[in-house]
């Protein structure tokens, strides 16, 4: 699905997104939107980042949607600029200076060794329990992490040990078309 999307798709998705998260953070509505892109009006899976100065600011996504991929762009850009509990919800002063990035997502495939796992290429998430982790592909990549690094630092965002990987974990891959503004 994420293959599919043109270059006319991401910049309208990224123009929901900002669209938004503007007008979420000074009226607490977010605008009416529709599209009539057959590949924005298909279901998949999103995560939308907020950024700040270059820095993470919010980062909120869905591996799976019942609705169309458009609309949950809109709902996760609401969230992860509102919503994620690393920072506080942004404020109207917050909108002089923000970025996005979109990453949509393939369908999860469990994995049954870790050799299977192509930093660069493949996101992350561990399950354990009620212990969830996830870091989208481009996070290893952006820190220079080896595989060994990637798996300890899912395992950390989700709460567990940084070995857990090692033991009895669930570990998903999946990858993800990932566009942005800048």
């Amino acid at each position: 699905m994420a293959e599919l999307l043109t270059k006319k798709d991401q910049r309208e998705l990224l123009k929901i997104a900002r669209d938004t998260i503007t007008t979420f953070v000074t009226t607490g509505k977010a605008p009416p939107v529709e599209t009539a892109s057959p590949r924005l009006n298909a279901a998949s899976g999103c995560f939308v980042t907020v950024k700040q100065q270059g820095h993470l600011r919010g980062c909120i996504g869905n591996f799976v949607s019942d609705q169309p991929l458009y609309r949950l762009v809109q709902e996760m850009a609401r969230a992860a600029a509102t919503q994620d509990p690393r920072f506080y919800p942004m404020k109207p002063h917050d909108l002089e200076d923000f970025s996005l990035e979109i990453s949509v997502l393939s369908p999860l495939k469990k994995i049954s060794a870790i050799e299977e796992i192509q930093v660069g290429r493949h996101g992350i998430y561990i399950v354990k329990n009620s212990y969830r982790g996830v870091l989208l592909p481009q996070v290893a990549t952006e820190y220079g992490w080896d595989r060994d690094t990637f798996l300890r630092h899912t395992c950390l965002k989700a709460g567990l040990p940084e070995d857990a990987w090692q033991k009895e974990c669930d570990i998903f891959i999946f990858s993800a078309l990932v566009f942005g503004e800048e």
